[in-house]
């Protein structure tokens, strides 16, 4: 049987402490958010950087941290008149795999929709100052199957020509691994 007084307590501390404990912690996780970057420099405007031929090369780390594959690509980026912009990218990985992507960038709302064919929940890119952040689903190959893994994409411009990407790959809220890239214009 409980008493009163110990239905107020968890592992020792009274119920408002615990949740004020809990909700300090999961605050302490959150990630940075695209505003504190609004007044960081060179200004990073995607149909400005994304335009003509790039180039990329990077990592790609397990959970662990560990890199397990590298890669270099190579970008082709245009807008049409309407504002409409396809980056078409081809990645060539150290084990000889090759793997092609058509993003489709959409006007919206001063946020550019992005779209593309293995994106299973597009995303919407969104920018201030010198940086990038886009959330979107990704459907990868594993084993033999595929699997969809949450990518949190982030793009921080270091000179007009040179743009660092990070991206946090997770299932199910559980990092799973990270993709970091440099992208030069050519």
């Amino acid at each position: 049987m409980q008493s009163s007084a110990g239905s107020k307590v968890i592992t020792g501390l009274p119920r408002y402490l615990w949740l004020l404990l809990s909700t300090a912690l999961l605050a302490g996780c959150a990630g940075p958010a695209l505003e504190d970057y609004k007044d960081r420099e060179p200004v990073l405007t995607p149909q400005e950087f994304f335009t003509g031929e790039l180039s990329a090369r990077g990592v790609v780390k397990d959970f662990s941290g560990e890199v397990i594959r590298t890669f270099d690509a190579d970008i082709s980026a245009s807008w049409d008149s309407d504002g409409v912009g396809t980056l078409d990218e081809v990645f060539r990985f150290d084990d000889g795999e090759v793997q092609t992507r058509v993003w489709t960038l959409t006007p919206d709302n001063g946020a550019l929709h992005a779209d593309a064919g293995d994106v299973v929940e597009p995303g919407t890119m969104r920018w201030q100052g010198n940086a990038i952040n886009m959330n979107y689903v990704l459907r990868v190959s594993y084993g033999d199957d595929t699997i969809d893994v949450r990518m949190d994409d982030w793009m921080y411009l270091i000179t007009p020509d040179t743009l660092i990407n990070q991206t946090t790959m997770s299932k199910w809220g559980i990092d799973v691994g990270e993709i970091v890239l440099v992208i030069s214009r050519k």
